[in-house]
């Protein structure tokens, strides 16, 4: 089993940027694919970002595509979401998950075994 602990979310300014930290606990997190997630007051979780165990390979929602980066430092069992030129839009609660398959980059949220309590971001504009 895998906890996961997300932290760095807070108040922005619409076109400023944050930097969400997931902390991994338990077993090895080199062997689990890494996503994040969020959620909108009113509105379901939706898919940002995801990406392999070697960060390599990432995927990314159109929504955040050239504004989110997702990676990961497996020596410190952390991944984390650059988040750059945030909108107002992008006020959510984020969530990290991890994925049994360390090469999975899908957005099916019900595909990830393993979740954090999610931190909140919120942009003012």
């Amino acid at each position: 089993q895998v906890q996961l602990v997300e932290s760095g979310g807070g108040l922005v300014q619409a076109g400023g940027s944050l930097r969400l930290s997931c902390a991994a606990s338990g077993r090895t997190f080199s062997n689990y694919a890494m996503g994040w997630f969020r959620q909108a007051p009113g509105k379901e979780r939706e898919f940002v970002a995801a990406i392999t165990w070697t960060g390599r390979t990432a995927n990314y929602a159109d929504s955040v595509k050239a504004r989110f980066t997702i990676s990961r430092d497996n020596a410190k069992n952390s991944g984390y979401l650059q988040m750059n030129n945030l909108k107002p839009e992008d006020t959510a609660i984020y969530y990290c998950a991890a994925h049994r398959n360390p090469y999975y980059t899908g957005s099916g949220d019900n595909e990830y075994a393993y979740w954090g309590q999610g931190t909140q971001v919120t942009v003012s504009s």
